[in-house]
């Protein structure tokens, strides 16, 4: 049934987070979420709502932080998002900074050109990177990390597969999942991950990044993954894309519009990260697989 609101945003002393009365950007802003806020679920509505009274808690706070305010899920907190006309809540935080007139280190970079300084290089590559990983905090779901641990745990082994900039990191998956113990295998050649693809069990794990979601090549190896009763990892930017509704389980990173100069860059930061999480959780619940792994690497030399 849905949920009707009756939000006024209110107007409260000069100082306080919540001082918008004089913003008007942000009320006419605020004033776009409630047009579309007219037919929400209850669970929704209450997200909705909070965007509605405090939008600038909402702009510094991650999916967790609003689920618990609001008591609901980090998964009812995106479709909420995506209720009002938004991709996800990356995308949500970001238009708040934009309203708000505080999006200039959040916003697309400019277009760089052959006359561009190396000042000027350097600085849109940074903010690129921040772009993608401010959005990463909002964007993926502490619960999908918890499926993907509980995945590989479980797997007699993994492939990795990503095609252009994501084979990089889907090369840094097969290093990071090596050296805690698990048995890992990176194919850049896609007819032949096709095969080993094909050739897996129930129970395997095929990690397959794509920032698109839509790449030709990765979806067959994941359409393939899902064909031999493998579970399907993605990490990718957005949901709802091919691959994420292919997947089991989808590590969605978000990330800020780019421009195409940047917008892989930008993305593999912050696939990486997701990446370094998912060793990371590893590692901490499997100590004893990761012990072994350390005696395998006993003679190499220190990499760390």
């Amino acid at each position: 049934m849905a949920h009707a609101l009756n939000v006024i945003v209110l107007h409260v002393p000069h100082g306080n987070s919540n001082d918008i009365s004089h913003d008007a950007r942000l009320h006419r802003w605020l004033g776009t979420v409630r047009a579309r806020a007219g037919s929400l679920a209850p669970s929704e509505a209450k997200v909705v709502e909070l965007v509605l009274a405090d939008p600038l808690f909402v702009g510094a706070s991650t999916t967790a932080q609003v689920a618990a305010r609001t008591g609901v899920s980090a998964p009812t907190v995106v479709r909420a998002a995506r209720a009002i006309g938004f991709e996800g809540f990356a995308e949500l935080k970001l238009e708040i900074a934009r309203a708000r007139g505080t999006a200039e280190f959040f916003s697309p970079p400019t277009t760089l050109t052959g006359s561009s300084s190396a000042t000027e290089v350097l600085e849109t590559s940074i903010r690129a990177g921040f772009d993608a990983l401010s959005a990463l905090g909002g964007a993926v779901e502490p619960s999908a990390l918890d499926a993907a641990v509980d995945a590989v745990r479980r797997a007699a082994q993994v492939l990795a597969f990503g095609a252009g900039p994501s084979a990089t990191v889907a090369a840094d998956a097969v290093f990071r999942l090596r050296a805690l113990g698990v048995r890992t295998v990176g194919i850049q050649d896609h007819e032949s991950a096709m095969i080993a693809t094909r050739l897996l069990e129930r129970g395997d794990v095929v990690v397959a990044v794509s920032s698109t979601g839509r790449t030709a090549t990765t979806l067959a190896v994941a359409d393939a993954a899902s064909s031999a009763g493998a579970t399907l990892i993605a990490v990718t930017n957005q949901y709802e894309t091919p691959l994420a509704t292919l997947a089991d389980i989808a590590l969605v990173v978000g990330g800020a519009p780019l421009t195409g100069q940047m917008a892989a860059a930008g993305s593999r930061i912050a696939q990486l990260v997701v990446i370094d999480a998912l060793a990371a959780a590893l590692a901490l619940r499997d100590p004893e697989r990761t012990r072994r792994a350390e005696r395998a690497g006993i003679d190499l030399p220190d990499i760390s």
